[in-house]
């Protein structure tokens, strides 16, 4: 439904390769950076982050993606992957042939629009992430990150991740993330959930906003 929610009977009749339906553990790996494309996901459960290196050998994090979010949508244009995208939780989703989408996308101009709008969502969502995450002090960078992280149904609470990937995420030594999130809890702006270090509360939002 990620992309083919505006199709219609007769697109549907022109699908006529498999779409697979797939389950991914924590940290498994989706595809790798620069790989020749099979296709193209649509995330259904869980998160995944997607990774690129830099020229100094270093990886960072460009984006984290969501349920309902696309993985992968540049392959339509150069059939290969920009990015590694390695699974930050379990997770399920749906890998659709680039053959599919390039015959519907020439047949159905409801789904080359949807297509075009989820583009414009993942440049809009880099851009966001570059603009948000890694500019200002390293508290100003987690607490940005605790925000954007907040779960639509609670957003009162947050999930993070390893300390390692937030600072692959924020450009910040591992150290430097361990010593601001223990500073915000000292502080009151996160109330720990877990043991794992992995779920937070943001018991004032405004304050957190403020730094």
């Amino acid at each position: 439904m990620v992309l083919f929610s505006d199709l219609n009977e007769h697109d549907f009749g022109q699908i006529h390769t498999p779409i697979d339906d797939l389950a991914y553990a924590l940290d498994a790996v989706l595809f790798y950076e620069g790989e020749q494309a099979l296709g193209v996901f649509t995330l259904r459960k869980g998160l995944v982050k997607l990774v690129r290196s830099t020229a100094d050998g270093r990886e960072r994090i460009v984006r984290v993606l969501r349920p309902g979010d696309v993985i992968g949508i540049e392959a339509l244009a150069t059939s290969h992957y920009d990015t590694e995208a390695v699974a930050l939780t379990d997770i399920s989703a749906c890998r659709i042939p680039l053959s599919v989408l390039h015959h519907l996308s020439a047949h159905s101009p409801r789904l080359h629009l949807r297509l075009m709008q989820k583009w414009q969502h993942a440049l809009k969502d880099a851009d966001d992430w570059l603009a948000e995450l890694n500019f200002g002090s390293a508290r100003q960078r987690v607490a940005g990150l605790a925000l954007k992280m907040r779960d639509a149904e609670q957003p009162q609470n947050t999930t993070l991740f390893s300390r390692q990937d937030m600072g692959a995420m924020l450009d910040l030594k591992l150290e430097t993330v361990s010593r601001e999130i223990s500073a915000l809890v000292r502080d009151g702006l996160l109330e720990p959930l877990d043991k794992s270090g992995r779920r937070y509360r943001i018991p004032n939002e405004k304050k957190l906003l403020s730094l």
